[in-house]
Order: structure tokens, then sequence, then C-alpha cells
């Protein structure tokens, strides 16, 4: 199970960075409408939510009193129905700014590695308890890991609206 959903995390950051370094340089902190983000702030967002997952995975783990894949289903309905739009917690908004594409891919590549490190070297059936999801709680390692690659896979979608 680990090294499958590592080699899912894998393969999703590695199709947004693929994404993410077909836009031109000038075009990724360009806005494609007014309300939304630029491409750029799409891929920083990822970081700051993927660096979660890290201090997830990386972090304090309790056992597990209840099925450790409980919450999966119910995390792909919400971040692969494309229709929903949701906010996203403050803590995880990208800052208005001017990104540098190279810096933003390579801080991909690194987060890519250290993900799949973190998926195959820990027992995902534990729950993490460094702070709770938003309405569902605590979730355990098989459930981050799963919530990165579908969380992921939403927001390529989104840069696969900008181009």
């Amino acid at each position: 199970m680990e090294t499958n959903l590592s080699q899912q995390a894998g393969q999703v950051l590695a199709a947004m960075s693929t994404r993410f370094s077909a836009f031109p340089e000038p075009d990724v902190n360009i806005a494609p409408f007014a309300g939304s983000w630029t491409p750029a702030q799409v891929v920083q967002h990822i970081l700051l939510s993927l660096d979660g997952c890290l201090a997830l995975l990386n972090g304090p783990t309790a056992a597990t009193g209840r099925n450790p894949e409980q919450h999966v289903q119910e995390l792909r309905d919400i971040f692969l129905n494309f229709e929903e739009k949701y906010q996203s917690p403050p803590d995880i908004v990208p800052e208005e700014k001017i990104y540098d594409k190279t810096a933003l891919s390579r801080q991909l590549d690194d987060l890519r590695r250290n993900l799949e490190t973190a998926i195959s070297s820990h027992d995902l059936t534990r729950t993490c308890t460094t702070f709770e999801f938003p309405t569902v709680g605590y979730l355990t390692g098989i459930e981050v890991a799963n919530f990165a690659v579908v969380h992921t896979q939403r927001h390529i979608h989104q840069l696969e609206e900008m181009q």
C-alpha cells in the first residue's frame, strides 16, 4: 500500500510540475480572470498544503481505533468534484506577489521527493495527531497521503483550465 501511495504522490506531483512548466515565464504570475489565483499561486498553495501533509506524516502518531481508510472516499469525493468551489484555509492561501517560476519548480521537485520518502517510510495506518483536518478530524497516514494526491489532482485541473 505505502509503495503504491508513494508512487501516486510522486506521479501527481510530477504531473503538476509538467503542467506548470508549460506556462511561459511571464504568464505564471498573471491571473487568467478576475478573482483567480495565478498559476504560480496555485503551485504555492500546493507547496503550503503539502508541507502540512509532510508535517502530519513526519509528526507524532497514535494507534488508530477505526478503519485507517475510513475517510479516503470522502476526501476523493470532495476534492475531485470540480463543480464545487471551496475557500482555502487562510494558512495555505498563497501570498499575492511575483513568484519565481524556477524556484517554484525546484520546490515542487523537492516536495515530491520528501513526500515519497515520508509515505514509504511510515506506518500509514496510524493516526496523525499534529493537527485535525477541517470538518473531518484526525487523519491516518493513508488518508493524508490520499488527500495529498487528490488535492494536487484538483489543482492540476485548475492549471489546465487556465491554459
